[in-house]
């Protein structure tokens, strides 16, 4: 990989926050053409995210602003709808209206004040020849967090939630892809283990987790110069 092509790469892990621990340098598999995605990408080793794929040869010094587009939060289907809950089975629960309103309000909330404080990138509302769309969606959203037990038994979890993040990232103007990646977290206190379950400390669970993706993006969106010098 050449010095042009290895700047633009890390601009591209730069944005997507894909950049790994140290000590682990991720690279585009341009050889192995069986992972490439149904669009024209190719993956990428070492990634900090579960999956990511990119375009190898890509220019993104060109752009100055960001527009976000949430692209829908998805759900399991089934789950427990009842009032009781039976701590010997591991089952997911139905997510409520009210939560879901909630969880989308949370996620929309966080990401905009996070990447708010980007000190490179502007968040603008419109599409332009300087602006990359930043797309994510999350799927396969699964809660643990059982509906308000009848009588005074305490709950404790060890995990809330769990839920897939896809992020892309095009060209706001074509719409073609340049990079994507998606990740999977679950919202657990693996510190603590078990803890006493209320919406408050649930709230602070999900919040974590998505507030981890926000901040990566961010950083890595205010960072990218120390990525290509």
């Amino acid at each position: 990989m050449n010095y042009r092509t290895l700047r633009h790469f890390s601009l591209a892990m730069a944005v997507l926050g894909l950049v790994a621990c140290a000590g682990t340098e991720p690279t585009v598999d341009t050889d192995n053409t069986e992972g490439m995605s149904y669009d024209g990408l190719y993956r990428v080793t070492g990634s900090a995210t579960d999956a990511a794929w990119m375009h190898p040869d890509v220019d993104l010094s060109a752009y100055s602003k960001i527009v976000l587009q949430g692209v829908g939060i998805t759900y399991r289907p089934g789950g427990v709808p009842g009032r009781f809950y039976d701590p010997n089975r591991d089952d997911h629960f139905v997510v409520t209206d009210d939560q879901k309103e909630r969880f989308q309000a949370l996620v929309r909330e966080t990401f905009q004040k996070e990447l708010a404080k980007s000190t490179r990138y502007k968040i603008v509302s419109e599409p332009g020849p300087d602006v990359l769309l930043i797309r994510g969606g999350l799927l396969d959203v699964v809660s643990y967090v059982p509906p308000d037990p009848i009588g005074t038994t305490d709950i404790y979890l060890s995990r809330v939630a769990e839920v897939t993040l896809v992020l892309e990232i095009r060209d706001s103007l074509s719409g073609a892809v340049i990079a994507r990646a998606v990740d999977r977290r679950a919202a657990e206190d693996r510190a603590r283990g078990f803890r006493k379950s209320n919406r408050v400390t649930n709230t602070a669970e999900v919040r974590r987790i998505i507030l981890r993706w926000a901040t990566l993006l961010r950083e890595r969106l205010d960072n990218f110069d120390s990525l290509t010098n």
